[in-house]
């Protein structure tokens, strides 16, 4: 009689199989985000073709570029949460932008030279104009925004714009030598 219980009750057999089942499911989610090298939504060419538009709206200068700034990471998770409505927008937009890249100059957009990249760029402003401003206005959310959303690594744009890079959330009214803040 042991090892058998109630019915609905865990048993040391129910646990060890439930166990089991949990691993695989972990490891078959594991295997997918390793085809996709990494990236939530993304595969890698077309995160390497969305990293040469990105880096044409903000191009490292003195200080990282948009990819550099972790806005590639930013997006795809947002892909994933906030902005699945965009993932066909971004699947089509992208391959407009490799095939247009490959009709005009021989290449993909990741391989292209930087003034071809611009070239394409400024080509899908003309021709995708919701795509383009897409990916602009992600672009700026990832580059300026919060970096636990993922962009912005170190608070690199608030360094840049000379800006405090505030407290933990939820610690900011409080200077705890002075009391509260007004």
């Amino acid at each position: 009689m042991q090892g058998e219980g109630r019915a609905g009750s865990l048993t040391r057999r129910r646990f060890v199989a439930a166990g089991a089942a949990g691993s695989v499911a972990a490891a078959m989610g594991c295997a997918a985000v390793m085809r996709r090298g990494g990236w939530e939504f993304f595969s890698d060419a077309q995160a390497a073709a969305l990293g040469a538009l990105c880096d044409q709206i903000v191009p490292a200068d003195d200080y990282p570029s948009a990819t550099q700034a972790g806005v590639l990471v930013y997006i795809d998770r947002q892909l994933v949460r906030h902005f699945r409505r965009y993932r066909n927008a971004y699947a089509q937009g992208l391959a407009q932008a490799e095939d247009l890249c490959r009709k005009r100059f021989g290449r993909g957009l990741a391989e292209a030279a930087p003034k071809e990249q611009m070239q394409v760029a400024n080509a899908l402003e003309q021709q995708a104009p919701e795509f383009f401003e897409l990916v602009r206005n992600h672009t700026l959310q990832g580059y300026y925004g919060a970096p636990r959303h993922g962009g912005n690594r170190d608070a690199v744009s608030w360094r840049m714009l000379g800006l405090d890079v505030p407290p933990l959330r939820g610690s900011a009214q409080y200077d705890l030598r002075k009391g509260p803040r007004a």
